[in-house]
């Protein structure tokens, strides 16, 4: 069973750590008990939408950022193809054509 908790606590513990901070940096800047952070990483307790802002903005990185890589590592942990955010080269190219056409009546 996937539990959502653990792979918000394991992508902030990524950030974190990508950015070079220690959970004490990190909960200090978000205002958040230390033994508390620690338990949202290793996935052992619940963190509401408030608390998730906080260690977002602690970490300067957009929540939106936090939350699609949660989606993405429960969607590769679904067996679904994860599709990049990127719109690829020839769908831009259609629209550009279409927007062109609908210009021109």
């Amino acid at each position: 069973m996937i539990l959502v908790r653990q792979e918000i606590g394991e992508v902030l513990r990524d950030f974190r750590l990508q950015k070079g901070r220690t959970l004490r940096q990190v909960a200090g800047r978000a205002s958040v008990a230390l033994g508390y952070l620690s338990e949202v990483e290793r996935g052992q307790k619940e963190a509401s939408s408030e608390i998730l802002a906080s260690v977002a903005e602690a970490l300067d990185v957009p929540i939106s950022t936090i939350m699609r890589e949660v989606g993405d590592r429960i969607s590769v942990l679904e067996g679904l193809q994860v599709f990049p955010d990127v719109v690829p080269d020839d769908l831009v190219a259609l629209d550009r054509d279409i927007q062109s056409q609908l210009s021109l009546r």
